[in-house]
């Protein structure tokens, strides 16, 4: 890759914990393929020595698991460029300009502060509705401003990013997307999704941890506290109730959840920030008013 100095200098965070011994290569070798840009990267090991990193590849080895947030934080303090990229370890770049193409959308519109590629299944094509960033989800072709992002896979102006205080580093896992995004609209930003630019992720299911449910709702509950106006915690919280008890038939997914709302309502939620009105209104024109 040549030093041209007109090229977008990124940054890219990889996380890993050494549990995924033929995907990380697989992955750095797609990321350290990328052309047309200036690429710095670093793998974080969260809770290890980073194993399986080629050469050349930056290292930070973390004595715990700080989990997927503040990994991220500590990532983005180590690499260098305009432009922050956040890539999963079991995701792939199919093609050598998708950094470069992402980059020149944030490159040709100072309004957006962060976009995000379609994200989908390298076996059967299949883009999950959770890799969506908006409500409406069911054609994941179309795009366009988002509010939300799916974190795993996304690029980030950074002077926005370290604006908005990065990634909430003590949610460890879940929602920690839609609070950042919310913070990058509330500096008068948007978001674009761009579906014609593909990354490669097995569809997985979050669930499949055990944890999922009391971080998904604890978290939910801290997202509300920090950013919203007090009026809409409560109406954003009395939406996510009702959508759990309804949704849930699993008793014991159904009791982590309610442990987890409970948990998130004693507190840790951190300082609050809470968006603007004009922000709320800004969300709700763009297709997700924050009660959802």
């Amino acid at each position: 890759m040549s030093t041209g100095a007109s090229r977008p200098a990124v940054g890219a965070v990889v996380l890993t914990m050494n549990d995924r011994p033929e995907e990380l290569p697989r992955a750095m070798a797609s990321l350290l393929a990328q052309q047309g840009i200036e690429l710095d990267v670093v793998v974080v090991g969260n809770g290890c020595i980073p194993e399986l990193v080629p050469p050349g590849v930056r290292t930070v080895a973390l004595p715990e698991n700080v989990g997927i947030p503040e990994g991220r934080n500590i990532g983005a303090r180590e690499v260098k460029g305009d432009y922050l990229f956040f890539f999963d370890n079991d995701a792939h770049l199919p093609d050598a300009d998708v950094l470069a193409r992402l980059a020149a959308e944030l490159r040709q519109d100072a309004g957006l502060a962060y976009v995000q590629p379609r994200i989908s299944d390298p076996d059967t094509g299949v883009t999950l509705r959770r890799w969506v960033p908006r409500l409406r989800a069911a054609d994941p072709s179309r795009p366009g401003i988002v509010t939300v992002m799916a974190e795993g896979v996304v690029m980030v102006r950074r002077d926005a990013f370290d604006a908005a205080g990065g990634w909430p580093g003590h949610f460890f896992l879940f929602h920690e997307g839609i609070d950042l995004a919310w913070r990058l609209w509330d500096q008068g930003r948007t978001g674009r999704y761009l579906p014609d630019i593909v990354v490669h992720h097995p569809a997985t299911d979050p669930a499949r941890h055990a944890r999922f449910y009391r971080l998904n709702a604890r978290n939910r509950v801290w997202l509300a506290r920090r950013n919203l106006p007090h009026l809409l915690v409560l109406l954003n919280l009395a939406t996510f109730g009702v959508l759990t008890l309804t949704r849930f038939r699993d008793r014991a997914a159904l009791k982590a959840s309610i442990d987890g709302f409970r948990e998130g309502l004693r507190g840790g939620h951190g300082e609050r920030a809470p968006m603007s009105w004009g922000t709320v209104a800004r969300l709700t024109r763009a297709g997700r008013p924050p009660i959802f």
